[in-house]
């Protein structure tokens, strides 16, 4: 049974103040003081393996304004099988405060474009119009917000509305929005919703400037209300690596997180630790295995001589073993710490 740590915190005080408070700034961002005003709270982890490479104040309750946009759309993306299906859009989506693709009652969109509306254009309307469409209204809509927040391994947040508009009881903290968001990422088409810088049949520019701003950048929600401040999570993938950084109430939310992201990339490499074709041999010096997979995990430099990966055989009597059988098992360790577990496989 395969098992996955996804909160690793190994990195020492010493080895975060040596990598990641170095100046590495992104090239097509300037780097001034100013640029590197701290967050309220930030956190930058990799996307696979949840590996938290650096966060500040990372469990404190925030609220995060249009970046609860991310939990939406995943959301309605596990409760919605057809995107093509159509929304005519009801009189309680017209009019909602803030952002807006200005809906009108009447209007027919299909649940897609609603979707590209809500992540590119952050419109309020689109959120409260998938939430009804979703669920018939917005409470019983927060409660599958919940629901996916909790698959994702969010258990510090709560939600109340599918747009982030200032409520009480309506919060997350910077851990928890990237693991959101690390789950969301991986579904395919929130990844290309959030990759697009301009969605063609609506006419719609994303505003998320880190998509040409920044080298490598995939995503994914800008926010901001008066109460939440600047937010916004970025993605970006360099050298074989997806990184997504959070920054929750920041004035220089774009400079911010580029910095954070090019620090992280200057001090991790995704080092593969196991190949699928490597062949273990166990205890008994006959039987022969493999895991029949890679394992990637992000590294610095000083960690690699501290990988261990250990092999035990399971008890399955005398009996001849069939090719593809389950054998035994794989650990891998970080300085005695266990990383991830998985199945050895009969060659």
């Amino acid at each position: 049974m395969k098992k996955q740590r996804l909160c690793f915190r190994f990195v020492t005080a010493s080895l975060i103040s040596a990598y990641l408070c170095a100046s590495c700034s992104s090239p097509c961002l300037k780097a001034t003081a100013e640029n590197f005003v701290a967050a309220k709270a930030e956190c930058v982890m990799e996307l696979n393996s949840r590996r938290v490479l650096y966060e500040s104040r990372g469990d404190i309750r925030l609220p995060m304004a249009s970046t609860t946009k991310i939990l939406t759309a995943a959301t309605v993306l596990e409760n919605v099988s057809e995107l093509k299906q159509q929304v005519k859009i009801p009189v309680q989506a017209v009019g909602i405060e803030g952002s807006s693709v200005y809906l009108k009652e009447g209007d027919i969109y299909t649940v897609e474009e609603l979707l590209y509306g809500l992540m590119l254009r952050s419109g309020n309307d689109c959120a409260v119009a998938l939430s009804l469409y979703c669920s018939g209204s917005v409470p019983r809509f927060a409660l599958k917000m919940n629901e996916t927040a909790q698959k994702a391994g969010a258990l510090a947040s709560r939600f109340e509305n599918p747009h982030g508009l200032p409520c009480v009881n309506h919060y997350t903290t910077a851990h928890d929005l990237t693991l959101i968001s690390c789950y969301a990422m991986q579904n395919p088409i929130f990844r290309t919703i959030v990759s697009t810088r301009y969605y063609e049949p609506r006419h719609w520019k994303n505003k998320n400037k880190m998509l040409s701003l920044y080298e490598g950048g995939i995503g994914v929600k800008t926010g901001y209300t008066k109460e939440a401040g600047r937010c916004l999570v970025s993605a970006a993938t360099r050298n074989n690596m997806t990184l997504v950084c959070t920054v929750l109430s920041c004035p220089t939310t774009y400079e911010r997180s580029a910095k954070l992201l090019d620090d992280a990339f200057a001090a991790y490499q995704n080092e593969k630790l196991l190949s699928a074709d490597e062949v273990f041999t166990l205890n008994d010096g006959a039987t022969q295995a493999k895991a029949g997979r890679d394992f990637y995990y992000p590294l610095l430099k000083e960690e690699k001589e501290w990988i261990e990966i250990k092999t035990k055989e399971l008890e399955t009597g005398k009996r001849k073993k069939k090719s593809g059988e389950i054998v035994g098992q794989f650990e891998i360790y970080l300085a005695k710490q266990l990383l991830f577990s998985g199945n050895l496989y009969k060659l």
